[in-house]
């Protein structure tokens, strides 16, 4: 197939931006995880005194948030590694493999606590509210402060974000347990600790779910959130000179990185070099998608001849490939 194939934006690769600040990030994880693993050891210790089972939940939750926060810092050193032998983009996905252990752990750990708390709600054992209470209230500033660190960091990273979210919904137990507990003093209600524990749950399977889903939709390599390829594709074979824009890709390479490829077809007066500097416009300006490969080339006669959609055979045109993977994109009315 001829044409003026695997072209990049100006300045090639050295102008894209790949990952994160990481440096950074390190630092406020670092902090993050040094409150966290301190406080969980105390909280373990008051929590079998006290025979609660929020607080014991809240100390394994933080075992969790320990173990994410380590798993995004050695996604992080392995993601800064460069390109080389067979893994041609690095290491950069280790995050997204973060992220997806970040929502298991979630999901594992909240089943267990769902079946501990039903097992207390139906024969409650006693609880010693007033240590329940006071390490609650203290859970809630060490959280907030380690909540805060990691907000510092980079999150649009879904690496980061698992972290983040691991805290903050120990933010949320630790609340929920600081009321259980204060039900308990008041009215000597003991399954209000089982009943807080419930509460966490529900809120760490919601946040379990949406980094998997977003960790899934990148080793999928579906589309990014926020681009519909079809209105993209539309968008970009109504540029002046464009034909026809088949075997359209885009794709996450990790988070906060996008790629694009597309086989494009031109007039055959027209200028390829001008038309991918036009589209790598588009695509820089309009969607934020620095890394592209566009295989540019002239369009046969036949391709141009005015008929029905989906009548025109194209599988045996030289600037055709033999199947092309998703829609042809042509400036007419066409099927998605």
């Amino acid at each position: 197939m001829s044409g003026h194939g695997h072209e990049h934006g100006p300045g090639g690769h050295s102008g894209h931006s790949h990952g994160v600040s990481a440096d950074a990030d390190r630092r406020w994880l670092g902090l993050a995880l040094a409150l966290i693993t301190v406080f969980m050891a105390a909280e373990v210790v008051v929590g079998v005194l006290a025979s609660s089972l929020a607080l014991i939940s809240d100390a394994a939750h933080m075992l969790t948030d320990a173990a994410s926060i380590v798993l995004a810092l050695i996604a992080m050193r392995l993601a800064a590694r460069p390109a080389r032998g067979g893994f041609t983009y690095g290491l950069k996905r280790a995050e997204i493999l973060s992220a997806q252990a970040n929502g298991l752990t979630l999901l594992l750990l909240g089943s267990w606590l769902a079946y501990e708390a039903v097992r207390r709600l139906i024969a409650p054992p006693a609880v010693s509210g007033v240590p329940m209470l006071v390490t609650a209230l203290a859970g809630i500033a060490v959280n907030v402060v380690a909540t805060w660190c990691i907000s510092r960091a980079n999150r649009t990273s879904l690496n980061v974000e698992g972290a983040y979210q691991h805290i903050l919904n120990d933010l949320f137990a630790f609340v929920g347990t600081a009321v259980a507990a204060l039900v308990v003093v008041l009215t000597g209600f003991e399954r209000a600790d089982a009943v807080a524990t419930l509460v966490v749950v529900a809120l760490m399977v919601k946040a379990a779910f949406g980094l998997l889903r977003d960790s899934g939709r990148i080793f999928l390599e579906a589309a990014p959130a926020d681009v519909d390829p079809d209105a993209l594709g539309d968008r970009l074979v109504a540029r002046p000179d464009v034909v026809e824009v088949h075997d359209l890709h885009v794709w996450q390479i990790t988070s906060g990185q996008s790629a694009l490829s597309a086989h494009v077809l031109v007039e055959p007066g027209g200028d390829c070099h001008a038309v991918r500097r036009d589209l790598e416009d588009v695509l820089r300006n309009g969607y934020g998608i620095t890394h592209t490969t566009l295989q540019v080339d002239h369009a046969p006669e036949q391709v141009l001849q005015l008929t029905l959609p989906g009548d025109r055979e194209t599988t045996d045109d030289a600037a055709h490939c033999k199947a092309p993977h998703g829609p042809v994109h042509r400036d007419e009315p066409h099927h998605h």
